[in-house]
């Protein structure tokens, strides 16, 4: 599947202000991902961003009206939602997306052995 290049470039471009992190891009779940410290944070699907953020915030994410519920093989993943492109087209917007993923990645389990 493709990917919005110039929405991986925005996230390219904040991720980058952070110097501490480690980043590696990687294609995972037909998209662009963004590991950061090992561990999957954030992803260009298509037009989409699919963000990993903490699973205690989901109830309360899904009200956001451009928020979709990841869905895989039939089950709900909590944690994970899509942002469809509305929801993250000023700066502000995708910033607060991409910071709830960081801000849960230091938490987050590395699926890494």
């Amino acid at each position: 599947m493709a990917y919005d290049t110039f929405l991986a470039d925005r996230v390219r471009e904040y991720l980058a202000s952070f110097p501490n992190l480690s980043i590696e891009e990687k294609r995972m779940f037909g998209g662009l991902a963004f590991l950061v410290n090992d561990k999957m944070c954030v992803n260009v699907s298509g037009e989409r961003l699919m963000c990993r953020f903490d699973p205690v915030l989901h109830e309360s994410l899904a009200e956001h009206p451009f928020f979709e519920t990841m869905m895989m093989r039939g089950k709900a993943y909590q944690g994970y939602g899509y942002i469809s492109p509305k929801g993250f087209q000023a700066q502000k917007d995708l910033e607060y997306w991409v910071a709830l993923c960081l801000d849960f990645n230091e938490r987050a389990k590395s699926s890494k052995k």
